[in-house]
Order: structure tokens, then sequence, then C-alpha cells
């Protein structure tokens, strides 16, 4: 069956709608079915997902299933399950996303753990984040450290707007600043050599890469917060070249990347005069976040 239609003789039960539509997502090709079925159906009668269990044997009413019938059939079309549900989970909080914003991603937080590794639980410090996106990394340090200051910057203007409704939604507008622009171009140029800390989550795929990579990636996440030159690594440079400028005298900074990169990360940090450099894991054991200290 090409269609997300159940026999009109059917009695449209929550159990029954979550077996027919895992069924026809498996049949297009989506990881965890079941999983994303349940979630999907939570958004269409804008429940919470233990709900449907308590509901097993409720009829749905005709407009769930209608708007169901459109999650499923955008879904089928391999959207990104954040984008129609209108967020994604990060560090323990949801955070709105939609169309032409970066999904966050679970190995995403790693680079959060060793930014929290870095920043004093009490003390006063100033960090900035160099493209944001939505917003996931420069609220949840935000909100895990309440005595810290973050200047975010990020090119995309939708992108902006998400990330002005994360901060709002998490009530950290006094800790998060947000500047529209490229790099560290947009940072009051008064801070320059005043942070504590640079991080960034940059595009690092390599233009050869891209359309090895799943729909969902290829046909709806934005290629400029994916993509980065020929080797993945041309935002990554040059940020690590311009970071001292920005640094104290004794600051750090942590970037993503990925795994095959890290190493190489790691050689741009040395040759731009940092002292230490660390490659840590993600919770899959595989490379991923690289940090560098000044002294």
């Amino acid at each position: 069956m090409n269609d997300w239609t159940a026999p009109k003789d059917d009695v449209w039960t929550v159990q029954r709608i979550l077996q027919w539509t895992a069924e026809f997502l498996q049949r297009k090709g989506v990881e965890s079915p079941r999983l994303e079925a349940e979630l999907l159906l939570a958004h269409a009668r804008n429940c919470q997902r233990i709900h449907l269990y308590t509901d097993f044997e409720t009829p749905i009413q005709d407009s769930e299933r209608a708007r169901m019938r459109d999650f499923v059939k955008r879904r089928a079309n391999r959207e990104p399950l954040a984008y129609i549900t209108g967020q994604k989970e990060f560090y323990g909080r949801d955070f709105a996303v939609g169309t032409g914003v970066l999904v966050p991603r679970p190995e995403t937080e790693t680079l959060v753990d060793v930014c929290l590794d870095h920043i004093p639980a009490e003390q006063a410090t100033g960090i900035c984040e160099i493209g944001c996106g939505s917003g996931c990394i420069a609220v949840t340090l935000a909100k895990q450290r309440s005595s810290l200051s973050v200047f975010a910057t990020e090119l995309s203007r939708r992108a902006v707007t998400y990330a002005a409704e994360n901060v709002a939604t998490q009530n950290v507008e006094h800790q998060v600043t947000l500047y529209h622009g490229d790099g560290y171009a947009p940072l009051p140029a008064e801070q320059a050599g005043q942070f504590d800390g640079i991080i960034s989550n940059p595009p690092y795929i390599r233009d050869d890469e891209m359309l090895t990579l799943s729909p969902e990636i290829v046909d709806h996440e934005p290629r400029e917060a994916l993509v980065s030159g020929a080797d993945g690594l041309m935002l990554a440079r040059r940020l690590i070249a311009e970071s001292c400028n920005w640094l104290t005298v004794d600051g750090w900074m942590a970037i993503e990347v990925d795994p095959a990169q890290c190493d190489t990360v790691a050689e741009l940090f040395r040759t731009a005069g940092f002292a230490r450099t660390t490659i840590h894991q993600d919770l899959n054991g595989d490379d991923r976040v690289v940090s560098a200290e000044r002294s």
C-alpha cells in the first residue's frame, strides 16, 4: 500500500492506528517506526505519549485522524519528525525547531558536557557560541550555569527567530544575547579578548559526502548548517584561526566535528597557539568533540 488509508469499516482505535502507522512507516524506510508512530499520534491528539497506552482502545476522532494523516504523509516523505512536531528534546528540555533550522542531535550533548567542565558553577563567566542554530546549546548552558553569560551568533535569520523563541521560553533572556551575522563579525568590538570560552557546532560534512546521507538531511535540513567545503573543515579552520582574538589569555575553545576530523582539528588548535588539546568521545564511543586551552 502506498497511501496511509485504512478500510472504511475499520474502527480506528489508538491501538489500531499505531499498528497501521508503524507498518506503513517501516515500508517507507523510516527508522524506529513504532516510536515515531507514537510520537506522531501523541502530537495529533495533543497529549503526552504515555496517555496513548491508557487510551489504547479509545476510538480516534475524525479531526485527530485528519491531523494524523497529514503528519504521516509528511513523515513518509522523509520530512524530519522534529519539523512535524515543531520540537526536539535536547539535554532533557524541549526546543522549538522547524524548516530551515538544524535539528539538535544527541551527540551534541557531549559538547555541552565538555563546556560544563570548563564553566565554574558559581563564578561569573562569559562565553560566545558561533552558529547557535536553534539556541539549544546556549540555552542549555545558561540553564545549567546561572552565573553564565552567552553571546551567540547565527548567520540564518530563520534560526535566530527560533533561537529567540527558545531563549524566551526557557527564561534565559538575561543570560543569552543573540546576534545575527557570520562568525565573530556581529560580536561587539569591546568583547575582543574578553571571552572565557568559545564553543561551536559548525557544519562539518564534506561537499562530496552530502548526497550519501539520509533523505531527512539531504532533502530537508539547511545545507549551510551541514556542509563546509571539500574536507568539511572550512568554517572550523576559520573559527579556530580567529579564536585567540576573542579569548582571554587563559581561555578555552570546544568544537564538535566528525570523528575522522578530530586529529586534524587538534592540530589546527596547536597551530593557532593553544597549549593543550583533548579529544572527547560521545555516548557511542566515537571521537566527537575537540577542546583546547590557551595555557
